[in-house]
């Protein structure tokens, strides 16, 4: 017998583990999840109680035998992983498939990874929980179930090769009804109104700016209004001040930390996980799966003798904040800083930039509350009734925000007023009145879809990440882009000495950017589903199941009875839908060519959304743009998709040609073809933005290799990118994924999870 064998996810957290537990102990891994699932088969025994049928993938049976020989040798088999519900279910799927017998094995987990942590996890050791195992066992033979039986009827229905899920489908809905709220809304015009006032007795070059307490519907009210304004007094009628307070944030929990990287950082959910689990597997970072917002007493304790000691007494104020989300799971302890007095960290920038973050939130918690002053001056006009406001917000104590700031995007900046009093006489330097438009509602960016399904209920911190990859990169429902908006033509208005002059300009109207934007595709899998499976799909539903997994955890339900509840009347539903003879079918008439008087009309097909135009043996096509809708586009959109190949111009004597090919939009120049970026649209791009382009690809440096590990794999800079080169096949690397922070167990599972790219593997 060999002492004490621990087992943990990855390496990483391996190695950090081994550093505190020193010669006796032996910490290896098990590289995640060592069995699951088949991959082409239910593997789900339904007559038999939902029994499922596991395992062992070929790329982990040799990592199963080095954990076997070790665990038979070892006197007690200490199971480490993580300490939510799939790490209770590793450990169980180690127990079980090597063999291990209870008497020796124990099951630990600490939610930091520190000395102290691990030994106290060590000297409190207990059984693995069956009822979190068969809680997480439930969500995985459900999600099976639905993506099993869905996808099928999907690709008879509409096309091959599309899936279906049960939170990824209804996280696909929020976004399709998003765009159809959008797309059901008119922009109105309306005029905006602001004035400059010097008040009288005041330093020359002062000045206040105010904001009319009315918008204007059309051109002609606004000038009325001006008109009146000439000659006009104006006055303070009224001035009122109070005294507010702002109050830190909570820490991180998993969903917060994604929104507030998302919002700071520009960082993808895939990215602030990727690089949250790095954090903690080094030992900088408590557990990053978590809904709760509560902080140890030893991190509450450090808090206050840093703020105490950097800042002084009066800006600490100790505190615990309540967690509101729906169903929390992993209710511990929120993300924060292992070490509070660590405020920095060896790492790339980004994983710096992450923990400040993170240690920021932390601290900034325990924190006082800033005090401001706000302002609020009513000016009038003896000439008319129109009031301006004048808003100011003063920082009387910044308490928190000397170290987190609030981060609004219409956050102001510190403004101080000359003393003013009611009466005081305001000397117009101008006014002026722009031509605005309403706005639609936003659409969802990945920070602000995991706030909603959190609202919602839908789905757990573990479950985002995955979820938004598979939609965005998975299938095609969705692309990550921006929105470039309508340009209207506008005319506004100003008074300045007693004169109106008119100006003319753009408006850019509906313009957004890093949104999710529904394709085609998208839309009509969503609007197959809610017809034929509207409970799948129902919000409610969907955040009802996950409680009753709640209750499993807590032993309340039997998981098998949960998912028999569900399964029968879904599997009917399948039955039937897939025998009904409907399926789906999405055209529309959008009108004639102007010029020939020939038909055109979109519509959904085999090779996805594409225009046609003529009858019989005139008949002509064109694909939709990305982000192009059949019920949306107008007619003069899908004619100008026929322009194509379109010479956008000539760069060095030589045509730069925009084409359409069978893997996109690309450019032709010369003898070389350059791929157009995502969103790059091949009938609008301009000369200039095609230089770029061809530039670009000019001087970029032949591939080279960026890293190699053992076993011949190695990542490679190419033409379109870096990959994976493994074995005589090339994987592609993850969307948000940086190559340059690889490491052999990030790679392993790209390749475990992946398929080779080229033709030769499609054909396998």
């Amino acid at each position: 017998m060999e002492g004490n064998l621990v087992i943990v996810e990855s390496p990483a957290k391996a190695r950090t583990i081994q550093k505190f537990l020193g010669k006796d102990f032996t910490v290896k891994s098990s590289q995640g999840h060592i069995r699951d699932l088949h991959d082409n088969s239910l593997s789900i025994d339904v007559a038999n109680g939902f029994k499922p049928e596991y395992v062992v993938p070929k790329d982990k049976k040799r990592i199963v035998a080095e954990l076997k020989a070790a665990a038979d040798k070892a006197q007690t088999v200490w199971l480490a992983s993580d300490e939510d519900r799939e790490g209770e279910a590793i450990s169980w799927h180690l127990y079980e498939t090597l063999g291990l017998r209870k008497e020796n094995t124990r099951r630990i987990a600490f939610h930091e990874i520190t000395k102290t942590a691990i030994l106290n996890a060590i000297e409190h050791s207990r059984d693995i929980d069956m009822n979190l195992v068969d809680a997480q066992q439930a969500r995985r033979i459900l999600d099976r179930l639905v993506g099993f039986e869905l996808s099928p009827v999907l690709w008879r229905k509409i096309q091959p090769k599309l899936s279906a899920g049960r939170v990824q489908s209804v996280a696909l809905r929020l976004i399709v009804d998003k765009e159809r709220e959008i797309l059901a809304f008119t922009p109105e015009a309306f005029y905006r109104t602001e004035a400059q006032f010097h008040p009288e007795g005041t330093a020359e070059g002062v000045s206040v700016g105010a904001v009319l307490d009315r918008k204007f519907k059309g051109i002609d009210d606004a000038r009325t209004f001006l008109e009146s304004c000439i000659g006009a007094i104006f006055t303070i009628g009224d001035i009122a001040r109070k005294e507010g307070t702002r109050t830190p944030a909570a820490p991180f929990t998993t969903s917060t930390l994604q929104q507030e990287a998302a919002r700071r950082l520009h960082l993808s959910i895939s990215q602030t996980m990727s690089i949250a689990q790095k954090l903690y597997e080094a030992g900088y970072i408590t557990y990053m799966r978590t809904d709760s917002t509560n902080l140890s007493s030893l991190a509450v304790g450090a808090a206050k003798k840093y703020i105490c000691d950097t800042f002084g007494e009066n800006y600490h104020r100790g505190r615990q904040y309540k967690t509101r989300s729906k169903g929390a799971q992993e209710a511990h302890e929120a993300i924060r800083p292992t070490y509070i007095e660590n405020t920095s960290i060896p790492g790339t920038p980004t994983e710096q930039k992450l923990y400040e973050l993170i240690w920021k939130r932390t601290v900034a918690s325990q924190m006082a509350d800033a005090r401001v002053l706000k302002t609020d001056i009513k000016v009038g006009c003896d000439r008319n009734d129109g009031q301006f406001t004048v808003q100011a917000t003063q920082v009387l104590f910044d308490g928190f925000l000397k170290l987190y700031g609030t981060y609004s995007d219409d956050e102001q900046e510190d403004v101080i007023l000359p003393e003013l009093h009611i009466g005081d006489r305001m000397d117009c330097l101008g006014i002026k009145s722009e031509c605005k438009y309403t706005n639609a509602p936003s659409r969802y960016s990945e920070g602000t879809l995991v706030k909603k399904l959190e609202e919602l209920g839908i789905g757990r911190p573990s479950t985002y990440s995955p979820t938004i990859s598979t939609l965005t990169t998975g299938r095609g429902y969705v692309i990550k882009g921006d929105k470039e908006g309508t340009k209207i033509p506008v005319t506004d208005l100003s008074l300045k000495n007693g004169k109106i002059t008119s100006s003319s300009r753009t408006e850019t109207v509906g313009a957004e950017k890093g949104r999710l934007l529904p394709q085609e595709i998208g839309m009509i899998v969503t609007d197959y589903l809610v017809e034929h499976f509207g409970k799948i799909l129902d919000y409610g539903f969907t955040a009802d199941v996950e409680q009753d997994f709640d209750r499993i955890a807590e032993g309340e339900q039997q998981w098998n009875k949960v998912i028999a509840s569900f399964y029968e009347p879904f599997h009917t539903n399948v039955e039937t839908t897939l025998h009904d003879g409907i399926y789906s079918r999405v055209s529309r008439d959008l009108g004639v060519d102007p010029k020939d008087g020939q038909p055109v009309v979109a519509r959904f097909g085999q090779y996805g959304p594409y225009i046609q135009k003529g009858d019989g043996d005139n008949k002509t096509y064109a694909s939709l743009a990305p982000g192009q809708l059949i019920e949306s586009i107008t007619l003069e959109q899908a004619l100008k998709l026929f322009e194509l190949p379109r010479t956008a111009g000539q760069y060095n004597g030589i045509d730069v040609i925009c084409m359409k090919g069978r893997f996109g939009p690309y450019i032709k120049y010369g003898d070389k073809n350059v791929s157009m970026p995502r969103g790059e649209n091949p009938v609008t791009i301009s000369l200039e933005k095609c230089i770029e382009l061809i530039e670009a690809s000019l001087n970029k440096p032949a591939s080279s290799v960026m890293k190699e590990f053992e076993g011949g794999i190695q990542v490679i800079n190419g033409n379109y990118g870096p990959y994976i080169k493994y074995d005589g096949g090339n994987y592609r690397i993850p969307k948000g994924t940086e190559a340059e922070s690889l490491t052999l167990e990030d790679v392993k599972k790209i390749i475990a999870e992946g398929h080779p790219t080229g033709r030769k593997y499609r054909k396998k």
